[in-house]
C-alpha cells in the first residue's frame, strides 16, 4: 500500500482497523441480511418502490463558477451533491467523495440516476489541494470523476486499500496517501485524521471488504470540521467527539437509510445523536438529494432531521446544492426541498 512513514504518523494499534481473512471488519459485530433477505431487499428496491422517492419538481441548485469560488471567503463550504463537498481552507479547496457521475452505478445505463447536475462541471473546478475519501463504493467513489480530478488535485487521501484502487486507475502512487483508522497526516497546515466509521466496502460480487471505510476529521487551526462518510450509529462517535472535538461542523449522513439495514446507516435521530456525540456546533446533513438509494421519500431526510434539530435546539444547515455555507457568518439556510414537492415538509415518522 502507498503508505508513507514521512506523512502518516501511526496510532496505538489497538484501536486500528481489524482483518479477517483479509477483509477488514468493524469493532462491534454488524448483523448481515442472508441471501433470501438480500434478494428481497432488492427486489423491493426494483419493483415495489413508494411514491415520492424521487422528487417531481425541479432541484434548486445554484450555478457555481470558478471565479467565484476563487473569490468566497475563506472557511467557505459547498454542497455539490450527494456527499460531495467542496470546501475552501486557508484559500485551496479541498472536496469529499467527489461524484459528477449521472449514475451512481458501475454502469452508466442503469441505476440510480441523479436528481439534478452538479452546480460546476468537472473541467471548471479550481484546481484541488486535496481529494478526501470515506470508502469504495460507487455513490462515494466514481472511476471517471477520480481520473478527470487526478490532474489537477495534489493529493488523494484515502482509507487502506482504497488508495491501492486510485493507483490501479492511474493516479500517481506519490499523490496517494493511504491511512488506517486514528492515523492522521498534515497537507499545508491542515491536519486530516481517519477516523472509524461502522459500514462496509466492495465495488464487485468478490470484494467485499478488502478495503477500509473511514469518516474524516479535518483540524485547520481553531477550526475543526468532521465528514461522517457512511455509517451505522454506534459508541465511535462519542470517542471521536472526546478526542478531536468539540467541532464547529458536522457533515453528517442523513438519508438512504432503512430498518433493514441499521448496522451500517443511520435514521435521522441516530444522526443527531452522533452529532451531539461528536460535540458538534453546525449540523449539515449530506447523503440526500441527488440518488434514490432506498425505500423513503426523497425529501424525509430533511423533514425528519430539520423536525429533530428544532426539537433539541441544535444549529443546522440547509444549504441548496451550490449555495455557500461560511463557518464565520453561518446562516441556517432554508427548507427548499418543500418548494420542489407539494407533500414535503410534513415531518416522516414511519421510520422506512
Amino acid at each position: 500500500m502507498a503508505i508513507s512513514s514521512s506523512h502518516v504518523n501511526s496510532a496505538p494499534r489497538a484501536e486500528t482497523s481489524l482483518q479477517e481473512q483479509g477483509a477488514f471488519r468493524n469493532h462491534a459485530p454488524v448483523r448481515r441480511a442472508g441471501l433470501g433477505k438480500t434478494l428481497g431487499i432488492f427486489w423491493r428496491m426494483l419493483f415495489h418502490k413508494p411514491r415520492n422517492t424521487r422528487p417531481v419538481g425541479a432541484i434548486p441548485v445554484q450555478p457555481l463558477t470558478r471565479e467565484q469560488l476563487v473569490a468566497a471567503p475563506d472557511r467557505s463550504v459547498f454542497r455539490l451533491g450527494h456527499s460531495t463537498v467542496l470546501l475552501k481552507l486557508r484559500d485551496k479547496f479541498w472536496i469529499t467523495d467527489p461524484v459528477f457521475a449521472e449514475r451512481a452505478s458501475p454502469v452508466q445505463w442503469a441505476g440510480p440516476k441523479r436528481f439534478h447536475q452538479p452546480p460546476i462541471g468537472l473541467d471548471e473546478l479550481p484546481p484541488i489541494e486535496a481529494v478526501i475519501l470515506s470508502h469504495d463504493h460507487y455513490d462515494h467513489l466514481d472511476h471517471q470523476t477520480v481520473l478527470k480530478l487526478a490532474a489537477k488535485t495534489r493529493h488523494f487521501l484515502a482509507p487502506l486499500g482504497v488508495g491501492d484502487t486510485l493507483i490501479k486507475w492511474g493516479v500517481p502512487a506519490d499523490k496517494v496517501r493511504q491511512l488506517d483508522w486514528w492515523e492522521g497526516t498534515e497537507v499545508d497546515g491542515i491536519r486530516f485524521v481517519a477516523t472509524p466509521s461502522q459500514h462496509f466496502s466492495g465495488r464487485g460480487l468478490f470484494d467485499g471488504n478488502a478495503t477500509l471505510w473511514a469518516s474524516w476529521v479535518m483540524i485547520d487551526g481553531d477550526t475543526r470540521i468532521f465528514f461522517s462518510g457512511d455509517s451505522g450509529y454506534f459508541d465511535g462517535f462519542k470517542r471521536i467527539g472526546e478526542r478531536y472535538g468539540p467541532f464547529d461542523l458536522t457533515l453528517m449522513e442523513t438519508g438512504a437509510y432503512n430498518v433493514e439495514w441499521p448496522g451500517v446507516h443511520m435514521q435521522p435521530e441516530q444522526t443527531l445523536q452522533a452529532h451531539i456525540d461528536l460535540r458538534g456546533r453546525w449540523l449539515l446533513p449530506i447523503h440526500n438529494g441527488t440518488f434514490d438509494l432506498s425505500m423513503h421519500t426523497w425529501y424525509e431526510p430533511f423533514d425528519r432531521i430539520l423536525s429533530l434539530a428544532w426539537e433539541r435546539s441544535i444549529a443546522i444547515a440547509t444549504p441548496r446544492m451550490g449555495e455557500a455555507f461560511n463557518l464565520e457568518q453561518p446562516q441556517r439556510g432554508y427548507a427548499w426541498w418543500m418548494e420542489v414537492d407539494p407533500v414535503a415538509g410534513q415531518a416522516a415518522t414511519s421510520g422506512l
